[in-house]
């Protein structure tokens, strides 16, 4: 048989301070452990309110609580999300967590038992895990800075390299040293594809790259690429195939372009003979990318791997290689940030299919060209297309200016917006600019600015190491193609020539 007796002494027995009050707030009964939380005797505090167990700034807020428990009692923690304190006997505060049960029997209506523990040790812990969540977020706020730094200050050395030595290349005539120069050429190239994966690598493992998404024109970013690659896949003797397409996709236009152009990368370099395919597929309410090629293909026992960092199909880990398996690697982390679904199928010798579906984005209005006043870019006979050359950075404005020059260009050369403005001249053919100038002045503060002066739309190259979203949100409509260095000399010049060919 229960006894009053026998229920008193589990209560005792619980690991938590018990009290049990009734719809006025009077204390009926208080167990053992009310002796350990708050310094009071059982008996001392039966009979009293238990208002009178909370600070004094709390107290009248509890009454209203109180009362509006008693009209719809259940089990529940109180005050969810709170801060909650009682107070001790000698006045001193802790902080506690309470639970409420409303008490169900006979001649127990409207009772009500609370059990109160210690949270002191808890919110010590919850208040650690905050100082460590904001401890971490400031160091990846440090690492952020650091490689928005590292990617701009360790590529433009870099850049310098890869363009005088495509200027030295077309002045230097002695075999041996246009050995050497080819030779010099692939170490840059390399040096340039690692420092690219490294850095993209860890921007996305330190969450600075935040995707931007929006409704964007697949047959704009497919024109990108197929100017972009066009002179690589014709170098290996590749038939390079850009399908037009009018669909729309919903995404961050940036992440989706570094997706693709590490894919198409990829199936050129793993294509000896054939073509390369970039194509768009409609399927309801997803739009399907696919790039094809007729490579060498991946065996089925390889697929599971070839997201791996440092792997390469079919390349021994003791031999030279072309790349270092690290495009892949970053498709696989671009796909999940951006939450999209990409698969492959491939055949050993007759290449692979990598498929990308992004959600169908709504139709965007075509961007109209501005023709140019008549006239307004006329030059003399046989005269050499003029190159406005925007870049605060000494060493690559002059090796970029080298470079234009021994190919045939006229160059005017400026470091800032200023002197860009007063070298812009009426047969200002075409605009190439670094993006970060000094003073917070931008390549798009150039773009605007030039064409403003000259009352056209010249077109630009804008050439940067930055590849946050910033650039793309601030990047300038129309004519205005986006290259992230380092670039080579052959890329630079194959885009010119395909700029002033359509200008």
């Amino acid at each position: 048989m229960v006894t009053a007796e026998l229920l008193g002494g589990a209560l005792d027995s619980a690991p938590d301070a018990v009290v049990i009050i009734d719809l006025s707030g009077r204390i009926l009964f208080a167990n053992a452990q009310i002796r350990t939380l708050l310094g009071y005797e059982p008996a001392e505090i039966v009979g009293q309110s238990i208002e009178n167990l909370l600070p004094q700034r709390l107290r009248s807020r509890h009454v209203a609580h109180r009362q509006r428990y008693g009209e719809q009692p259940s089990v529940r923690p109180m005050g969810t999300g709170l801060d909650l304190y009682a107070l001790r006997r000698d006045a001193t505060e802790v902080p506690v967590e309470i639970s409420l049960s409303p008490i169900r029997g006979d001649g127990a209506k409207g009772l009500v038992a609370a059990a109160l523990r210690d949270a002191t040790e808890r919110r010590k812990h919850r208040l650690e895990l905050i100082e460590a969540r904001e401890a971490a977020d400031r160091a990846n706020q440090a690492k952020s800075r650091f490689l928005a730094t590292a990617s701009h200050d360790l590529r433009q050395p870099l850049q310098t390299l890869a363009l005088l030595n495509g200027a030295l290349r077309r002045i230097v005539a002695d075999p041996a040293a246009t050995e050497a120069l080819a030779q010099q050429d692939q170490a840059i190239a390399a040096m340039s594809r690692l420092l690219n994966a490294l850095l993209d690598i860890s921007k996305l493992e330190s969450g600075a790259i935040e995707p931007d998404r929006s409704d964007f024109a697949i047959g704009a970013l497919f024109e990108e690429i197929r100017k972009e690659f066009a002179s690589l896949a014709a170098g290996k003797g590749l038939e390079l195939r850009v399908a037009t397409t009018t669909d729309c996709a919903h995404s961050d236009p940036g992440l989706v372009g570094q997706i693709l152009r590490n894919l198409v990368s990829n199936a050129i370099k793993y294509t000896t003979a054939g073509r390369v395919e970039l194509r768009c597929v409609p399927a309801g309410e997803v739009v399907r990318i696919e790039v094809r090629d007729t490579g060498i293909g991946i065996a089925a026992d390889q697929l599971a791997r070839i997201y791996d960092e440092f792997y390469q199909v079919g390349v021994a880990s003791n031999t030279s290689r072309e790349g270092y398996g690290l495009g892949l690697s970053i498709v696989r982390r671009l796909v999940a940030l951006l939450q999209v679904r990409m698969e492959v199928y491939s055949e050993p010798g007759h290449g692979s299919i990598f498929t990308l579906e992004l959600p169908r984005g709504a139709a965007t209005p075509s961007q109209r060209e501005t023709p140019a006043a008549s006239g307004s870019t006329a030059r003399a006979a046989g005269a050499a297309p003029l190159i406005l050359l925007v870049d605060d950075d000494v060493a690559v404005r002059r090796a970029t200016a080298m470079l234009l020059t021994v190919e045939g260009y006229r160059v005017a050369a400026a470091a800032s917006l200023g002197e860009a403005l007063v070298q812009a001249k009426p047969d200002t053919a075409l605009l190439i600019t670094d993006y970060h100038l000094r003073e917070g002045e931008t390549g798009a503060d150039v773009i605007a600015g030039v064409r403003e002066t000259l009352g056209r739309e010249v077109p630009a190259i804008v050439i940067t190491g930055d590849t946050s979203s910033t650039i793309r949100e601030e990047r300038p409509g129309g004519r205005v193609h986006l290259v992230s260095k380092p670039m080579n000399a052959e890329q630079l010049l194959g885009l010119l020539k395909t700029l002033l060919s359509s200008a």
